[in-house]
């Protein structure tokens, strides 16, 4: 698959999902959440969303459940707005590239502030 095609169809799926999420997907055990990205496969019938969910790790675990329980009205929506070939298959996992880039973020600030402490 053309790298670029790929690309596109990945955020165009981003765009969609969390607008269907935002708007219409009505379940409370749903936290605040991030899509920060979306790996489509290279035969295009599968996509893995990644997403972050503010709150403890109980609720980001409720989240996913909550996405996994909704998977197939959310696949459906998207199968009606995208003309795809294929309605890729979504699964839903927790983006733990971004945790460990906001992990080193705050130890970075962190010490900062320790630095500039010391140095008073």
């Amino acid at each position: 698959m053309n790298p670029r095609k790929k690309r596109q169809i990945e955020e165009m799926l981003r765009r969609e999902l969390s607008a269907i999420i935002l708007y219409e997907l009505n379940d409370p055990r749903a936290g605040f959440l991030s899509i920060t990205g979306v790996a489509l496969s290279e035969d295009r019938r599968s996509a893995e969303v990644r997403l972050m969910v503010r709150g403890e790790s109980e609720e980001t675990s409720r989240t996913l459940q909550a996405l996994s329980h909704a998977r197939g009205y959310i696949q459906e929506l998207i199968g009606n707005r995208l003309s795809l070939r294929y309605t890729p298959v979504l699964s839903f996992v927790e983006d733990q590239a971004m945790l460990r880039a906001l992990k080193i973020g705050n130890l970075i600030d962190k010490a900062r502030r320790e630095d500039r402490e010391f140095r008073n």
